[in-house]
């Protein structure tokens, strides 16, 4: 449970660099591979909902339990729907919110310029290793 002095007020605009926002605990949410993944995919399907294992077949490496708390976060904070058909096995099928929905737009963003961007950041790793070792 959140203490009620880190939440912020309904409609109030977080501060990153105050310690006690929750801006933070956000952005460590939504700043995960995992998240924008699972963003992605469920942009892709909407408004459609997808079951969790077409979730774990699309995003290549995930584990079950890590996309399971991937997911119960994402609903946690209001950003995904999660449905269980009372079925043997149980079905479960995840769609984002509107909220959700939202936030695709900024992760894609964030995606297109990584995926831009990996060759220069590959070489400036390269060379800061290569100068750690001549240090």
């Amino acid at each position: 449970m959140t203490p009620p002095a880190a939440r912020a007020p309904r409609g109030a605009r977080g501060d990153l660099f105050d310690p006690q926002c929750p801006t933070r605990r956000l952005l460590d949410r939504i700043g995960t591979k995992w998240t924008s993944m699972a963003v992605k995919v469920l942009a892709e399907g909407s408004p459609q909902e997808v079951r969790f294992a077409e979730l774990q077949r699309r995003m290549t490496g995930v584990s079950q339990k890590m996309l399971s708390v991937t997911l119960r976060g994402l609903t946690r904070d209001g950003l995904v729907d999660r449905r269980v058909e009372p079925t043997v096995p149980p079905r479960v099928y995840y769609r984002l919110t509107p909220l959700g929905l939202s936030l695709e737009g900024p992760l894609a963003a964030v995606r297109a310029w990584a995926e831009e961007h990996m060759a220069e950041i590959d070489r400036a790793n390269a060379l800061a290793q290569e100068g750690a070792v001549d240090d």
